[in-house]
């Protein structure tokens, strides 16, 4: 077995010498062979694979104690340890981004507004419809469509229907008064806990009945997310469809990880299993919350999952860009998912952007 010299070594895996002396601390990448009168390291170049792993593990980003557990499986198991730290570092950098978009608008939003007195304001025009579908015996559904507050809610379990109409309920002091732009997040983030509690007295405290909840709040030039569960928001802008959501899923997360593809999700029996909503009993997971400029012309759609689940996107972009009123996208949409066979209830809200004079 061939033998390096520490520094022949580094120079080989890409790591530097103090980085190897660390890591033999550490227990994490050790030498073959010790010098016991110099203490010279020495590595065998059979070790070389594994130092060029944690090499490039350190380049991900990942902490060295992931590192340690990563080196400590069969090739497999760290192809599938090292995807799914890759998927939460997305997630996270998702969050930071949106934050730091955010703030970036705040801090800037008063020398980009026009203050001229020829100036244009934005406004809402909207829909709602909720509709029990072709197969389920009730409508589980909440779909609502206020003076600022948009949402959306889905029920499930022996309690559904009350818990969705609760948790929209909860949220429908939002219309009233005056929304601050600067703490709209925070208002949003309040009334979700306010949301959760009315879900639990709905539901009695029956921890499998519950609701999913996905709201707008307009503040007049921004439309401000809160997402649990696995309704869906997606914005048409100058005829392009982007959803603005993720799913609270199972699923979704193992497609995140790389563990299912899009065509096996599509199937997979627990499609529909939530890692995230609010429900009659325990804690209320953190909600999905972020701040979007709307832009005059863009056409915003709340649905539950009984429409993206037997409608596909392409189909819902091109009804949502033929219809030319909220109300008419509506009824197209929910027309398309009973024609599909409406296997479970169906909710949409609609609304347009729209320029009015100042």
């Amino acid at each position: 077995m061939g033998m390096l010299t520490i520094g022949a070594f580094a120079k080989a895996c890409r790591l530097s010498s103090k980085a190897l002396r660390l890591y033999d601390e550490l227990d994490l990448l050790r030498p073959a062979r010790v010098d016991p009168d110099t203490g010279y390291r020495y590595y065998a170049t059979g070790q070389l694979e594994r130092a060029r792993l944690v090499a490039w593990l350190r380049r991900l980003g990942m902490p060295l104690a992931e590192i340690r557990h990563v080196c400590s499986l069969d090739t497999a198991a760290a192809a599938g340890e090292i995807r799914a730290y890759w998927a939460r570092v997305e997630a996270e950098t998702a969050v930071r981004r949106d934050l730091a978009a955010f703030l970036v608008d705040h801090l800037t939003e008063e020398s980009r507004r026009d203050t001229t007195m020829n100036a244009t304001t934005l406004e809402l025009r909207h829909h709602a419809h909720s509709d029990r579908g072709r197969v389920r015996p009730a409508n589980q559904d909440t779909a609502y469509a206020g003076g600022r507050l948009l949402a959306v809610a889905d029920g499930f379990g022996p309690a559904g229907a009350p818990a969705s109409g609760a948790a929209v309920e909860a949220l429908r002091f939002l219309d009233a008064g005056e929304i601050p732009a600067g703490g709209v997040l925070n208002l949003l983030e309040d009334a979700v806990q306010g949301a959760a509690q009315a879900v639990r007295d709905a539901a009695a405290g029956a921890e499998e009945a519950g609701t999913t909840l996905t709201a707008l709040l307009w503040t007049g030039s921004r439309l401000a997310l809160v997402h649990l569960g696995d309704s869906r928001v997606y914005l048409l802008r100058d005829g392009t469809l982007f959803r603005i959501t993720h799913d609270h899923t199972v699923v979704q997360s193992m497609l995140d990880e790389g563990r299912l593809t899009p065509e096996e999700a599509a199937s997979h029996p627990q499609r529909s299993l939530l890692l995230k909503a609010l429900t009659g009993a325990g804690t209320t997971a953190s909600p999905d919350l972020r701040l979007h400029d709307a832009h005059p012309g863009d056409r915003y759609l709340l649905c539950s999952d009984g429409l993206p689940a037997v409608v596909p996107d392409d189909t819902i972009q091109r009804l949502l860009a033929a219809a030319p009123a909220p109300d008419d996208a509506v009824h197209a949409l929910i027309t398309e998912a009973n024609g599909a066979g409406g296997p479970d209830n169906v909710s949409c809200v609609v609304a347009d952007v729209v320029e009015t004079a100042a």
